[in-house]
């Protein structure tokens, strides 16, 4: 695939000619000439930047990770959740699962992961964020799996929803999990037919860059 790189140059101050102390006709062309240049380059910063292609030229920072191996932890334990792939990547990226940002930013990270549970009893998941290692406030989401369907068929259900986070430079956010029954996991699945399916990853995640940072109040 190949891999296109786009710069969009802001307009140029333009250098007005001194004005002479009486009319000159040259100088009231070559001032129009000036501006002329300069409204052409305004033109043609803005046409780029809102094309109907929808701004070809806009590189809001965003990342797409994903895993496609199954997920396990003893009951009752916090667990980091893996994400070793990564799908596309603008200045957020990944390592060791933590989705780390290069720029400061309000931003919107999205999952999903793909449950099961094996036991014989309803069981329980939950799912939270740390920002630098602490856990954020407020983020923990409690799941209720139902007990399997039978032996050899687990219940099966996959959950996600999505935080805005208030990061700066290089912060970094981590997703947690835990359950209450080591027959609870979070599993990827092969490819499949009748119909033909395409196989499913254990767990999908998106960092989104919304907006700077609010200013602070003077």
């Amino acid at each position: 695939m190949a891999t296109y790189e786009k710069n969009l140059r802001p307009p140029q101050q333009p250098r007005l000619p001194a004005a002479p102390l009486d009319y000159d006709p040259s100088y009231v062309g070559q001032f129009n000439s000036v501006l002329r240049l300069y409204f052409n380059q305004l033109d043609n910063s803005f046409a780029a930047l809102l094309n109907s292609a929808g701004g070809a030229y806009l590189r809001a920072p965003y990342g797409a990770f994903s895993d496609f191996t199954d997920q396990t932890t003893t009951a009752n334990t916090a667990t980091l959740l893996a994400l070793a792939t990564t799908d596309f990547s603008n200045q957020v990226t990944i390592a060791t699962s933590k989705i780390t940002v290069q720029n400061a930013g309000i931003y919107n990270l999205q999952f999903s992961v793909q449950l099961e549970n094996n036991s014989n009893a309803p069981q329980d998941v939950f799912i939270w964020l740390k920002q630098n290692g602490v856990d954020i406030v407020g983020s923990t989401g409690k799941v209720g799996l139902p007990a399997r369907k039978s032996p050899g068929d687990p219940f099966h259900d996959i959950k996600g929803w999505n935080y805005f986070l208030s990061m700066a430079a290089n912060d970094y956010a981590e997703i947690y999990w835990s359950t209450t029954s080591v027959d609870v996991s979070i599993q990827t699945y092969a490819a499949s037919a009748s119909p033909t399916k395409p196989s499913t990853a254990s767990v999908v995640a998106t960092m989104s860059f919304v907006s700077a940072l609010p200013i602070a109040a003077v």
